[in-house]
């Protein structure tokens, strides 16, 4: 009798003691396996990086997962627990430290396990396995519970009770209610859930796509549901080069914000970028249809049609026009008077050659808040330049341009009125603002400035200046001929041979075709006594077709 007691009584221990089976689980925690997928990352050339599994939790298709499995990886899909497979389509946040991401998958709604809302947290929970035919639900007592991010709970369990085959799936309350997933660290170490609820805390703004971690994965970040937010991520993203991740946040964009125009007209922009004006026509037409901003649609499209013709991208495309561009652009300043859609109506009428009207244009925007900035009136001077009116009318509209504005706003006003100097032979003063503009930008300018500089100093014999100018050029162009014979030239003329020589050796390196190279480095070398050389030299020169050679020869021959 004793013995029968204590086998009845082992049996009942033994129960007590085995994963929960169906029968016992409360239907809640039944229903969380509906919510389980399997998880697997792939690497840019298709293969394998990864395989874990996670669970959907809140709204249009949101799931969670271990973060480690998603790093370094390409692209990720799951199958849910009726085997269909969803593609992962955008990132919501991630915690590297506590090694959680969430996510949206592709598809149809699928079912979601709420996260429970309780700070407080259950003695025991169940784990959720993932199995298609038949789910194992394990009761579990955590070894420990702690607290992170102050009501967060850290929950610690015996590793021998957790198999690798679990990890990623959910642990769930009686009611069903998500607590974790179960995880491990990626290197081995002893199982942990992290708090469900910190994967609600993510947040995306317009800079999340810039985020190093964000960036450890190729599948993009989702974009903010803050319109302003969004816009400056869709800006972000169209300057990258993966074209089909950039028509992804395209399209969420303009299925987010239908009415906005920032959508179509990035789709559109890329279009043009891929010369398919077709389709860019079609986008800016569906942009002005749904745009809330009628006008800044027209703006978009007439801006596109405008430059679109002044930079040559299809001229086949015989649907747009300069005078399509200009019916836009009214069409926008119709709708909304602002002074900027009147000013591409002036750039347009520029282009049609109308300079007259452009110039009314221009001068009637000075009276305008544009009329703060340089552009309007150094457009007015290029009009009268094309007007071929006198210099003193042009040359006033570009001390205006100067004037209007102070500090390095105005260079570009700055270096045009340089220019018009230099054109007009008033060296001295064009020498003065090319001084003034190259401060204004920091002397940063670009080769060909330094190179224009350095001829006008020429000009007045500011020889030392000038030396440094056609060097700061080459050192900015090392590839440019005329810049080596420019330098050499001016190094024979003050005097200084080898340096000459020297110079023009650089200049040969780059190309062994340039006479004029042979014919400073001659004369250069005759006169330093190197006549062999030298007439070498020269003879290369003549061999090239250099008219000069042979003047040079006989006189250094002799």
């Amino acid at each position: 009798m004793m013995r029968r007691f204590k086998i009845y009584s082992l049996l009942i221990a033994t129960v007590c003691l085995a994963p929960s089976g169906a029968w016992s689980q409360p239907a809640a925690v039944k229903q969380a396996a509906q919510s389980v997928f399997t998880l697997t990352t792939f690497n840019a050339d298709g293969t394998i990086h990864s395989s874990t599994h996670g669970v959907f939790t809140g709204k249009d298709n949101e799931a969670i997962a271990m973060w480690h499995p998603f790093d370094g990886a390409q692209r990720a899909v799951v199958i849910d627990m009726q085997g269909r497979q969803h593609e992962v389509e955008a990132m919501l946040g991630v915690s590297e430290l506590y090694d959680v991401c969430r996510f949206r998958v592709q598809g149809k709604a699928l079912k979601s396990l709420p996260i429970t809302t309780s700070d407080e947290a259950p003695a025991s929970v169940y784990l959720v396995d993932y199995s298609p035919k038949k789910p194992t639900v394990t009761r579990l007592t955590p070894q420990r519970i702690e607290k992170f991010m102050t009501s967060n709970n850290y929950y610690v369990f015996n590793d021998v009770d957790i198999s690798s085959t679990a990890l990623g799936c959910p642990i769930v309350d009686d009611a069903g209610r998500l607590l974790g997933i179960m995880q491990r660290p990626e290197n081995g170490g002893q199982a942990f859930s992290s708090d469900a609820r910190l994967t609600t805390t993510f947040e995306i703004n317009g800079l999340t796509l810039n985020d190093r971690t964000m960036r450890a994965t190729g599948i993009r970040t989702a974009l903010p549901d803050d319109e302003q937010q969004a816009t400056l991520t869709l800006m972000i993203a169209a300057q990258q080069t993966d074209s089909a991740k950039v028509a992804a946040y395209i399209d969420e964009f303009i299925q987010k914000f239908p009415t906005s125009t920032e959508g179509y007209n990035t789709r559109a922009n890329q279009y043009l970028r891929q010369g398919k004006l077709d389709l860019a026509d079609a986008t800016y037409g569906l942009e002005v249809k749904r745009a809330e901003k009628k006008d800044q649609a027209y703006m978009d499209y007439a801006k596109a049609v405008y430059h679109a013709l002044l930079t040559g991208v299809d001229s086949t495309y015989t649907k747009w026009s300069l005078a399509k561009a200009l019916e836009l652009a009214q069409q926008a300043y119709s709708l909304t008077p602002l002074p900027v859609y009147k000013h591409l109506q002036a750039q347009i009428l520029f282009s049609q050659e109308k300079y007259q009207e452009a110039y009314e244009q221009f001068m009637e925007l000075q009276k305008t808040a544009l009329g703060n900035y340089g552009e309007v009136f150094y457009e007015a001077a290029q009009c009268k330049i094309q007007l071929k009116a006198p210099l003193a009318e042009t040359m006033a509209l570009l001390d205006s341009a100067v004037n209007v504005q102070k500090g390095p706003a105005s260079a570009p006003y700055v270096l045009a009125r340089a220019r018009a100097y230099d054109a007009t032979g008033e060296y001295r003063k064009a020498f003065v603002d090319y001084l003034a503009y190259d401060s204004l930008i920091n002397y940063r300018g670009t080769h060909d400035f330094y190179y224009t500089k350095y001829r006008c100093e020429m000009k007045l014999h500011q020889y030392q200046i000038a030396l440094n100018d056609i060097a700061h050029a080459i050192v900015l162009n090392r590839t440019e001929p005329t810049y080596y014979a420019e330098m050499a030239s001016l190094q024979l003329r003050i005097n200084q041979p080898a340096d000459a020589i020297k110079t023009c050796n650089l200049g040969l390196q780059i190309t062994q075709d340039y006479p004029d190279l042979y014919i400073i480095m001659g004369i250069a070398q005759c006169e330093s006594k190197q006549k062999e050389a030298g007439l070498l030299s020269l003879q290369k020169a003549k061999e090239l077709g250099d008219s000069r050679a042979d003047g040079l020869i006989s006189k250094y021959n002799k």
